[in-house]
């Protein structure tokens, strides 16, 4: 998948959630949707959704930071890759 450096990026993250969203029959949700909660994401689709941060945002993610509270939707996701660029 080519990633758009102009996109922003919560655009890139809502992107690639939306290809996982796709892959399991939802067809819409929000940026404050609580993605396991909806069945967007589940424990194998952590794993697909920190590489793709660390790969796209070159950020290193610890396993410490893998939880439910970093990765509840769109906007906290976003938030965690911007406090991460930011060190």
């Amino acid at each position: 998948m080519a990633i758009d450096q102009s996109a922003s990026v919560k655009d890139q993250i809502r992107e690639f959630i939306r290809d996982l969203a796709n892959a399991k029959g939802v067809s819409s949700f929000t940026d404050q949707e609580a993605l396991m909660d909806s069945g967007i994401i589940d424990s194998l689709s952590i794993f697909r959704l920190v590489s793709f941060l660390e790969d796209t945002f070159r950020v290193k993610i610890g396993d410490q930071e893998i939880t439910n509270d970093n990765l509840r939707d769109v906007e906290t996701i976003e938030q965690l890759v911007l406090s991460k660029r930011g060190k």
